[in-house]
């Protein structure tokens, strides 16, 4: 097993005290362990010298590993036995094929997202894809033999599931598949009788509009999220987020200002209620980085530098995409006021990060970045960095 999985979670009853499995049954585990592999159904089963079916009705709980299963899977990730020793300690009954005991497999993919979460946000898109993908098939495909309370929570998943997928697409640079996933995600969640996803959906569109460089439509898109009927504080900060962005795309002040206090005002309104379970997080520090960002769209390019400054450190979340990304729109603030050394210089140390993440939004700041150093009279140093980036940002 690689070492990046070993020590992680804990061991399951009657695991020896050497490599530690992640928590969770044999279809959970297996689940968790292709994920972190970035590995496909197909590619597991390729390795595993077995069926797609099989892996999917391991990982769904439908069918317990067979002893040849197990040691079959067990070398293809290469977990030194433990995966054989729990398959034998944890088998569960076998199920009819018509309804599903879905508990198991709510409990375990959710942990699985998270854990997809925090390969996605560190690695880029590329290594949860398939993942993402192969995992949503088995819900859906679950979650049409599952009955009662338990098939809304299925349907639920898959709609938290196709959310993230949205997300993996348009950092991979396909807005088409981004709206087709967060579509589904409306669709499911509705199955799952939670009609915020709609809302939120909303933003999402919003962002994949803001992106394309049409600020109008992200205006548009935050207008709704924040007038949905099922849209509580969290969304509607999210969508004054855009709103924010939006205007000051557009250069008008006045109606970023008032998009800038209704996010600290929704931000603050968000306190005590239950957890969400879609999108970033909001933060009433990320409230200075949004006000920075405003400025940059603003093309204040002082105060935003300034502001940058203060709030970079404490603010920025620590995965590694965002802390990529407000680095390079500090860089470019930076660039704006002609302190193309010091923008350099931050970009030169980002560089690695956006090579490992290969991000279509982290090029696009990587773009504007250029866009705003070439014409300030660089130097044959910086002149060379700006021209990586430009090759960097076009792909």
């Amino acid at each position: 097993m690689d070492a990046a999985e070993r020590g992680v979670g804990t061991a399951p009853a009657g695991a020896s005290g050497g490599t530690r499995l992640p928590p969770g049954d044999f279809g959970v585990v297996l689940a968790t362990l292709r994920a972190r592999r970035g590995w496909s159904v197909r590619e597991v089963a390729r390795r595993a010298n077995v069926s797609e079916g099989q892996i999917c009705n391991l990982e769904s709980g439908l069918r317990n590993p067979s002893p040849a299963v197990a040691a079959a899977c067990d070398a293809a990730f290469g977990a030194d036995g433990e995966l054989v020793e729990l398959a034998g300690s944890g088998r569960r009954g076998t199920r009819d094929d018509s309804v599903v005991d879905s508990g198991p497999v709510i409990a375990g993919y959710e942990r699985v997202l998270e854990e997809l979460k925090g390969i996605g946000r560190s690695t880029g898109p590329r290594f949860v894809t398939a993942s993402i993908t192969s995992i949503i098939r088995i819900l859906t495909d679950t979650g049409q033999r599952a009955v009662g309370e338990q098939r809304a929570e299925i349907w639920l998943l898959a709609s938290r599931f196709a959310e993230y997928a949205g997300w993996m697409a348009q950092e991979a640079g396909n807005s088409a598949e981004a709206l087709r996933w967060t579509n589904l995600a409306v669709r499911w969640g509705a199955d799952g009788g939670d009609e915020t996803v709609a809302a939120y959906a909303l933003t999402r569109k919003a962002f994949i509009a803001q992106h394309r460089g049409d600020p109008g439509a992200a205006i548009g898109f935050a207008d709704q999220a924040a007038r949905h009927p099922a849209a509580g504080p969290v969304i509607r900060a999210h969508a004054a987020r855009r709103a924010a962005l939006g205007h000051a795309s557009r250069g008008d002040v006045g109606a970023c200002r008032a998009a800038l206090e209704q996010f600290r005002s929704h931000t603050a309104e968000n306190t005590g209620g239950p957890p969400q379970h879609w999108g970033p997080r909001i933060g009433y520090g990320s409230s200075h980085l949004l006000e920075a960002s405003c400025l940059l769209g603003l093309r204040r390019f002082g105060p935003a530098a300034d502001l940058f400054a203060s709030a970079c450190g404490p603010a920025v979340p620590s995965d590694g995409n965002s802390r990529a990304r407000f680095a390079v729109r500090q860089a470019t603030a930076l660039a704006g006021i002609g302190r193309l050394d010091d923008a350099c210089g931050i970009v030169d140390a980002t560089l690695p990060a956006i090579r490992l993440l290969d991000s279509a939004t982290l090029r696009a700041e990587l773009a504007r970045f250029v866009a705003e150093a070439r014409p300030r009279g660089a130097g044959s140093g910086q002149l060379a960095l700006i021209d990586t980036s430009a090759a960097l940002a076009t792909g």
